[in-house]
């Protein structure tokens, strides 16, 4: 197998896809017909080299994955409706922070919303659970057994959350773009052509994916936390794990790269519980949520010239049924009157 760098997500009826130099939004309107969005892009650790430093590394990447990941959200949603009015989204308490740094409303929109991103997942996989570990104590004995607990509830309350937003209808579709992601980087690390045949057959499964990596997270943070015991003093346990975050984010990586990079039998075992909680993180797409995901990647990986990756997007731009009905009722009375 090639291994590649390129990775993405599943945005509003379309894919992005980042490889390390292009990062390339495509999106299925309602009419049908795709539209993309390419963007040059570095990431911090490969722009300065200290930031490139195992674990250091780890830690830039996840806080870039999480302000870039807000602004695919945004612009994939202006993609899918170009009437959008970016300053209808800023409150106006926004603009006038934006006013006062010299800033765009919209960074400043998505600087906050990435705050209220990390202080929910914060609060609902680290904090809730100590919480709830810390009055169940009383009858656990063992520091290194509180941890355990710690971790466990902290999974299940990840794993029910992703129950419960994967029965959403919205979300479900979000889910087949993300599985359309997958596997076209799969149909791309195998060697085979990229198009819609060869990429339907390949899995929806990414040992680099984000819920693997969020799994990871889980797992390193039970035995870091371990080894700093376990305070009676509930805010000094939380105070100590937000310190360790950073660390647990930038191990996490470094696990996830080595997963996803190593190929046996002995790998394939660690990282099968990642495998199987991207059922829930995913969906089998449909043939049309793979083109896009084709276009995204052609874009990514910057080979094709503009007018080959146009003739792409003009061969997966199709109409929407209702359009391919009316065009069938004006054709079936065009033929009567003739």
């Amino acid at each position: 197998m090639k291994k590649t760098n390129i990775g993405g997500q599943g945005v509003l009826e379309g894919v992005m896809m980042r490889s390390p130099k292009v990062m390339a939004i495509a999106v299925r309107q309602e009419p049908g017909n795709i539209v993309t969005q390419k963007q040059d892009t570095q990431q911090l650790s490969q722009k300065y080299k200290i930031l490139g430093v195992p674990i250091i590394r780890g830690v830039v990447n996840f806080v870039e994955m999480l302000i870039m990941g807000v602004k695919t959200i945004t612009d994939a949603a202006k993609l899918y409706d170009p009437e959008l009015d970016e300053e209808e989204e800023v409150s106006k308490a926004e603009k006038f922070i934006a006013e006062k740094t010299g800033k765009q409303p919209m960074d400043v929109a998505i600087f906050f919303a990435v705050i209220i991103a990390i202080v929910l997942a914060v609060g609902m996989f680290f904090i809730l659970p100590n919480l709830v570990t810390g009055w169940i104590t009383p009858y656990i004995n063992t520091p290194i057994l509180k941890n355990l607990v710690d971790g466990l509830i902290r999974v299940i309350i990840f794993i029910v959350y992703m129950f419960a937003i994967s029965s959403m209808k919205d979300i479900k579709r979000l889910f087949g773009y993300h599985g359309a992601e997958h596997k076209v980087i799969n149909c791309y690390e195998h060697g085979k052509p990229l198009d819609v045949e060869n990429a339907m057959a390949c899995s929806r499964f990414h040992p680099r994916c984000g819920t693997s990596f969020m799994l990871i997270v889980m797992v390193i943070s039970i035995l870091l936390f371990s080894v700093l015991g376990w305070s009676e003093e509930w805010y000094l346990r939380i105070l100590l794990r937000l310190a360790m975050l950073p660390i647990v984010a930038g191990v996490s990586y470094e696990v996830l790269k080595l997963l996803g990079n190593a190929d046996n039998k002995f790998v394939d075992v660690l990282r099968a519980p990642g495998m199987a909680l991207q059922r829930l993180s995913t969906r089998e797409p449909d043939e049309g949520m793979v083109e896009v995901a084709l276009v995204s990647f052609q874009i990514a990986l910057n080979e094709k010239t503009e007018e080959e990756i146009d003739t792409l997007i003009q061969d997966y731009s199709r109409e929407t049924p209702e359009e391919e009905q009316h065009e069938d009722n004006l054709a079936e009375e065009t033929a009567k009157e003739v």
